[in-house]
């Protein structure tokens, strides 16, 4: 943190009252724009809401700056019992302003977006011409669209509308781009003679795109429930899993193809898959975020004094 002089004080004080926080550095003067003290201090995850709350309330924000970093390992027996004295595992705990800022991002616009769903569904198209699931498989790694799915489920659960708003917006233009980009080079494939209509006529181990069912959709619910947890975990590796689980880009690859070949039930089923898909992911995001809201309000570690909180877990110490 840096933090004007006469706040410091109390930035000590969160830090030192809170039994999750060791190794607390304090540089008077030592920030130069803003001017200030610079304040340093490792908290367990666990904790580290009720810290961040607490120092948001002090204006920090605007008067200095508060960084978060992820530390990989502590060599530390301060440390070992400031994880400790946190309930529940650092794996488990939410660090809510790490989601929003994330969630932010994940909503926004990008030339980098469009480009890599764009690829994505040129790449599923390709398999879904050539019945080849290797390249289904490839392009739904490569597919980005999960972000703004969680920055919905995040914008419902803190009421956000500009947030959901924006990732709408993403996910609606991305889609759209993509699609279109990816018919126009069916259509030139065709004119070519590179691609012909019966292509799609069969293909044995890529027709689940144009079959959605009930297992398409819990398919669907289970990968949301497990990207939210990846992103909220700090399990970022799973969210590969999550990309290859759904089929939602190569539906997008299949409506652009099935366009320019003229198999037009293919492409009101492609588009049937592509929305179940994406309904499945949103609810299942948005139950387990509110699960977790209500978990971590029940079980998580207060800094605020509540029964139950620091304060209390300091007096039974």
């Amino acid at each position: 943190m840096i933090c004007p002089a006469e706040r410091t004080d109390e930035v000590l004080r969160i830090a030192t009252d809170c039994p999750a926080v060791v190794n607390v550095i304090r540089l008077p003067g030592a920030a130069y724009e803003p001017r200030g003290d610079f304040v340093e201090f490792d908290v367990a995850r666990e904790a580290a809401n009720g810290v961040l709350e607490q120092l948001r309330a002090l204006g920090l924000k605007d008067s200095g700056g508060i960084t978060v970093e992820e530390l990989y390992l502590s060599i530390s027996t301060a440390a070992e019992k400031a994880e400790e004295i946190a309930p529940g595992d650092s794996d488990d705990a939410v660090v809510w302003e790490q989601l929003a800022a994330r969630t932010s991002a994940e909503a926004r616009l990008t030339w980098a977006f469009l480009a890599f769903l764009a690829l994505a569904t040129q790449i599923a198209a390709i398999g879904a011409l050539l019945d080849q699931p290797i390249l289904i498989v490839g392009a739904m790694v490569l597919g980005p669209e999960f972000g703004p799915v969680a920055a919905v489920c995040f914008g419902v659960l803190r009421g956000n509308l500009r947030l959901i708003g924006a990732a709408v917006r993403t996910l609606a233009i991305g889609f759209t781009v993509a699609i279109g980009i990816t018919l126009g080079c069916a259509v030139a494939g065709r004119l070519l003679g590179w691609i012909t209509p019966d292509m799609l006529d069969d293909r044995p181990l890529t027709n689940f795109i144009v079959h959605p069912d009930k297992w398409s959709f819990i398919v669907a619910l289970l990968a949301g429930v497990a990207g939210i947890l990846s992103m909220t975990a700090g399990k970022s590796s799973a969210l590969v899993g999550v990309f290859i689980s759904v089929t939602t880009v190569p539906a997008a690859g299949n409506i652009a193809v099935a366009i320019a070949l003229a198999h037009w039930h293919e492409v009101a089923a492609s588009f049937q898959q592509l929305g179940l898909n994406l309904a499945g992911m949103l609810l299942a995001g948005i139950v387990t975020l509110f699960l977790q809201r209500f978990l971590w309000n029940r079980y998580g570690l207060h800094t605020s004094g509540r029964p139950g909180g620091v304060n209390a877990m300091k007096r039974a110490d």
